[in-house]
């Protein structure tokens, strides 16, 4: 008898555990739970700017392709799980949103880092051709993304044929920067131009390589739950507010989204590696069109880029214009500018906020 009533304790307490999982939450627990995770999130971030610094020396990869590969991803990982688990919850515009939202948010972590580095215009002192040439991956994957929408609503196993495109061409692009050995194309270098130099020392330097491998994935293991939470937290606010779920996906999850691209660019720039600052923004941006692939795979009612509404294609619009503003000051690399910033910080701004009062209202 004991032992049956102990048995049904255990289960009462598992189906509690479940329902507290699974069913949505009071808006005031969704908001601790934003504020939890975000919390979180930068907490892993700023260690994972110094393990990856060194990570990057020691294969001999670089700031910029470690930055956009390994750093995307792992940076990238939260805003998989939240478009992963809104498309699976039938919140396909939740889902969308976050993923444009995200990019949109991300982009202007350049712009912050920038107002923190305060000797000269961090486009300028950070030029590498690696960083230009992924961000015309990321215009690239974008526009692909925006005409799957206006393409046929086909499907194939029940993924539209985009998604399979965008891998192909995500992966096809870092294959051609990796394999790019012969410089075509170099910066002039002045005297606020910060060149990747290797450092085998520093505050790892007496760690192995596996141990640090190790803790890098163990972090990103810790942004997935952040993630996974942020993702129920925004579809219980949808349904105690009533709000856009549009506005929810894109400004407020992509805030909680962007957090690991800005706490990363605002440490890297403290500790000099400007290229890594900019190739974790522009490469992580570039992964995070796959979270749309993502999405797809887990919405069960067709195609995901179908189930985007006028507000998620015009934030991808919006995606596309700050990043070709990016382009540009990585180009024209002006030494200064407004408000501590370049041309392209000022438009990057401007772009945002018309877009997030357009969403609102």
């Amino acid at each position: 008898m004991r032992a049956r009533c102990r048995r049904d304790v255990e289960l009462g307490g598992g189906a509690a555990l479940s329902g507290v999982l699974t069913q949505d939450w009071p808006a005031l627990w969704a908001i601790i739970a934003f504020v939890s995770a975000g919390a979180l999130t930068v907490a892993a971030s700023v260690r994972l700017v110094g393990l990856g610094d060194t990570l990057a020396d020691r294969t001999g990869w670089g700031e910029a392709f470690f930055g956009a590969v390994f750093f995307g991803l792992v940076t990238s990982l939260s805003g998989i799980v939240m478009t992963g688990v809104s498309a699976a919850a039938d919140q396909p515009a939740l889902a969308y949103s976050n993923a444009v939202g995200g990019i949109a948010v991300q982009t202007l972590a350049i712009v912050i880092a920038d107002m923190a580095y305060r000797r000269v215009n961090l486009e300028h002192a950070a030029a590498w051709e690696h960083n230009l040439l992924f961000g015309c991956l990321l215009i690239f994957l974008l526009s692909t993304a925006l005409l799957g929408s206006f393409g046929p609503d086909v499907a194939v196993l029940g993924v539209h044929p985009v998604s399979a495109v965008l891998v192909v061409v995500y992966l096809g692009g870092l294959k051609l920067i990796r394999d790019q050995r012969q410089v075509m194309w170099t910066a002039v270098t002045t005297r606020d131009t910060r060149v990747d130099q290797p450092d085998e020392g520093g505050r790892f330097g007496e760690r192995t390589t596996a141990s640090l491998w190790s803790e890098f994935l163990a972090i990103a293991s810790v942004v997935v739950v952040g993630g996974w939470a942020v993702a129920h937290a925004a579809e219980s606010l949808v349904v105690a507010t009533g709000l856009n779920a549009g506005f929810v996906g894109a400004v407020l999850m992509g805030v909680v989204n962007a957090l690991p691209e800005t706490v990363t660019a605002l440490i890297a720039v403290r500790r000099g590696a400007l290229t890594l600052a900019v190739a974790a923004v522009i490469g992580g941006n570039s992964l995070d069109v796959l979270n749309l692939v993502v999405g797809d795979v887990a919405f069960g009612h067709g195609s995901l880029y179908h189930a985007a509404g006028a507000d998620q294609l015009f934030l991808t619009t919006a995606a596309l214009l700050m990043t070709t503003a990016l382009l540009g000051g990585l180009l024209v690399r002006q030494r200064g500018g407004w408000w501590r910033v370049g041309f392209d910080g000022v438009l990057l701004m401007l772009i945002y906020l018309a877009a997030v009062v357009t969403l609102y209202f």
